[in-house]
């Protein structure tokens, strides 16, 4: 274990084997830090959190910050992180708002600079949150997504199992997993193709969550029609995960981007007179 003698370190805290804790850090008391963390320089642990192995924290990070609120708890909830994090410079994460609850996070996170997570929320195994991302309070996201720079996520949204969200995109509501969400629009633009291949994939699981994918946005069914040909024609499988997923929505759910039929414009040039011609794409099929 190595302490700079520039930090301060509560006696009340626990640290287990091979730490290392660089200068001008705060550790303060009841902070439990597992074997081989390091922190690098300016972090700051606070009371109520529990930092598992192997973590990475950089300089200017806080890790259980009292949450952001109104009304400030008396006895606030605790923060726990896994193994393997990254954190990178200037970093905050909230303990949660209420005793005998937690912000948790899981396994292998990235949270570039000056991510931000709130208080109640719960982060997946290997999700990344690249720079300046914000989660509202209670947000949940799923394992492996990819949050954009800049993205915010509104208080108590679900971002699902290997989601990814666009830079700077604005989601005010539930991102099912396996999505991709365009962060000019804030909308679905289609599965999370290269996410997918990345993770494993095969080709008959990505056959399979492009079907599941038609009748959830393609089909025109109504919502409780959606449900039953869910629940019934992807019994099992990745795709079985889309009918859980909307059976537990309180938000509501992001919509597909589309254009409508008939609004592409092309334009055609008139050989006779040399002038350009704007034909309505439904226009140029019909005749």
């Amino acid at each position: 274990m190595s302490i700079h003698p520039l930090a301060v370190v509560s006696p009340h805290a626990e640290l287990g084997t091979n730490v290392r804790i660089g200068p001008f850090c705060v550790v303060e008391a009841g902070v439990v830090i597992g074997d081989g963390c390091h922190l690098a320089g300016r972090v700051t642990v606070k009371s109520g959190t529990v930092v598992g192995r192997d973590n990475l924290v950089m300089e200017g990070t806080v890790l259980g910050g009292m949450p952001q609120h109104v009304h400030m708890p008396e006895h606030p909830g605790t923060t726990a992180i896994g193994d393997g994090n990254v954190f990178r410079e200037n970093c905050t994460v909230h303990r949660a708002l209420e005793a005998g609850h937690e912000t948790r996070i899981g396994n292998r996170c990235l949270f570039m600079v000056g991510a931000h997570v709130a208080h109640d929320c719960v982060v997946g195994d290997s999700v990344v949150l690249t720079n300046g991302t914000m989660l509202g309070g209670h947000v949940t996201v799923g394992e492996k997504a990819y949050m954009g720079g800049a993205s915010a996520v509104h208080q108590f949204c679900r971002i699902g199992r290997l989601a990814m969200i666009g830079g700077m995109a604005r989601v005010v509501r539930d991102v099912p997993p396996f999505a991709m969400l365009d962060g000019d629009t804030a909308m679905i633009v289609g599965l999370n193709k290269v996410g997918l291949r990345r993770a494993g994939f095969t080709a008959d699981e990505m056959l399979q969550l492009k079907q599941a994918y038609r009748v959830v946005y393609r089909s025109g069914l109504m919502w409780q029609e959606m449900l039953d040909a869910l629940r019934l024609e992807f019994p099992t499988g990745p795709a079985a995960e889309f009918l859980p997923f909307f059976l537990g929505g309180k938000r509501g759910f992001v919509q597909e981007r589309r254009t409508p039929p008939g609004a592409v414009v092309r334009l055609v040039r008139d050989e006779a007179d040399e002038t350009t011609v704007a034909i309505p794409e439904a226009e140029k099929k019909v005749g």
